[in-house]
This record gives structure tokens, C-alpha cells and sequence, in this order.
């Protein structure tokens, strides 16, 4: 396997240090994300805050051609919804907001689920299970567990609610560049896969489905739907493998780790 994989201490530094940033982003994200807010409201506001305020860069923007510094996918988008100063939040959605941030040349990647006042029970309980779902993922993440480990607990865990997990798009090794090796798939066999070693840096980003796992890609070449057109929800975080266990780089300041694990 590549040494490219393992991340030096002063990488993960740097690393550590754009996640804490993201995180803030998604703090600030929280006081106003609204119904009535567009989809490029947000991307708009994400964007001013990661540049002027954090001194950073969205490097999801002119990445692969992208236009924008987030993707915004609500009820039955899986990923990559595009924003849209006519797409406004209702009080029955649900909208993934995924945003990463490069600074000093290292990158975090994150998203969120974001539930509208009036989203019904089936919904919430789809965000719920999904964020269960990509803990449990993390949870399992120590030198020595294998990609297949972390796929396994994410599936099984969905599945035991009656939902399914898109096959098509995984979690990435992250670092320099927003995609690299290895591939973490969120659903999988135990003791099968990539073996893990301390220094390596990845997102885990399951993408939960109410129905049918199968997708569709819509004709403007991002924006990926359920083929079924019942809800989809994600989450996502950014990984470090310690000597141990794990480090949530992106970890959120609502978020407690002896709660969640």
C-alpha cells in the first residue's frame, strides 16, 4: 500500500486545523438556515464566511467544473443538488448541506442534515437512523479493522430499521486533495477490504435511503435522486485514524463522543 495514505503529524496538524474551521462554518450555518431560504441563500452565505471571515477556501468550488461552494440536496436528492436561488426550504423538507474547506493547502469535507419544522416522522426517523448509521461507521475505525468493518456496521444498522444504502458513492481518503485513496464504502462484509493503519485521513458519508437504494443522476450532471423518489438523507464526517482508535476532525461543537459512541 502507498505511504501517500499515511499523513504526517504536521499534515494532520494542518488537517486538524481546516476541520475545526469547517465545523465552525457548520456553527454558524445553524443560527440561520431557515424555511424560506434558497438553497444559493446558503451556498452565498457559506461561501462569504469561509472567505472573509475564516480566510479560507470552499474547495468544492471549480473542483470537476462545480460553480458553487456546497451541494444542497433536499428530500428525494441523494447528493450533489445543486443550488438554486428558486429552490426556497419548505416546512416539510429535509436538506443535506455539504460543504468542504481547504486552508493552508489541506482539505475537511462535512455535511449535515438540516429538518424543517414541520417534516413528518418517517423523515425525522430517516435522519435520526442515518446519523446512527454513520456513527456506528466511525465507531469501528482503529488500526487494524478493515474497510469492509466500517461498511458492514453502516448497512447493518440501516437495514435493521427498514431503510437501504446507496451503493454508487463512498466515503474518500482525504488530505491535499478532496478525493483520494481509499475508498470506504458504506455498506460491505466484515474482514474484507483495506486494512487500516494510524495516519490515515477519510470522510465517512452514508447516504440512507427510505426505499429502493437504486439512484438516478438528473440531466444536469450532478444532482443524484432515489430512482423511487422517496427521501434520501446523509451525513458526513472527516476521519483521522489515531495510534488507537479515531479523531473526528469536523466533529461539531453540539457533538459529544461519549454520547455518540
Amino acid at each position: 500500500m502507498s505511504n501517500a495514505l499515511i499523513k504526517t503529524p504536521q499534515q494532520i496538524a494542518l488537517m486538524r486545523e481546516s476541520g475545526k474551521l469547517l465545523a465552525q462554518v457548520f456553527s454558524e450555518l445553524d443560527k440561520v438556515i431557515k424555511v424560506g431560504m434558497s438553497t444559493m441563500d446558503i451556498n452565498d452565505f457559506v461561501e462569504d464566511y469561509i472567505v472573509t471571515t475564516l480566510q479560507s477556501r470552499p474547495a468544492s468550488k471549480g473542483q470537476y467544473g462545480y460553480e458553487y461552494v456546497l451541494n444542497s440536496s433536499i428530500n428525494e436528492v441523494i447528493c450533489h443538488g445543486v443550488p438554486s436561488a428558486a429552490k426556497k426550504l419548505k416546512e416539510r423538507d429535509i436538506v443535506n448541506i455539504d460543504i468542504t474547506l481547504e486552508k493552508n493547502g489541506y482539505i475537511a469535507d462535512s455535511s449535515k442534515m438540516y429538518t424543517m419544522v414541520k417534516a413528518l416522522p418517517i423523515a425525522k426517523q430517516l435522519v435520526d437512523v442515518t446519523y446512527q448509521a454513520m456513527w456506528k461507521g466511525i465507531a469501528c475505525v482503529k488500526p487494524g479493522t478493515r474497510t469492509g468493518d466500517i461498511g458492514h456496521a453502516i448497512q447493518s444498522y440501516a437495514e435493521k430499521h427498514g431503510f437501504s444504502v446507496v451503493r454508487e458513492y463512498c466515503g474518500h481518503g482525504i488530505g491535499k486533495e478532496m478525493h483520494e485513496e481509499p475508498q470506504i464504502l458504506h455498506f460491505g462484509k466484515p474482514h474484507t477490504g483495506l486494512t487500516l493503519r494510524a495516519g490515515m485521513t477519510f470522510t465517512i458519508e452514508p447516504m440512507i435511503n427510505q426505499g429502493s437504494y437504486r439512484t438516478k443522476q438528473k440531466k444536469d450532471g450532478w444532482t443524484v435522486v432515489t430512482r423511487d423518489k422517496k427521501l434520501s438523507a446523509q451525513w458526513e464526517h472527516t476521519i483521522l485514524v489515531t495510534d488507537s482508535g479515531f479523531e473526528v476532525l469536523t466533529l461539531r461543537s453540539e457533538e459529544v463522543l461519549s454520547e455518540l459512541v
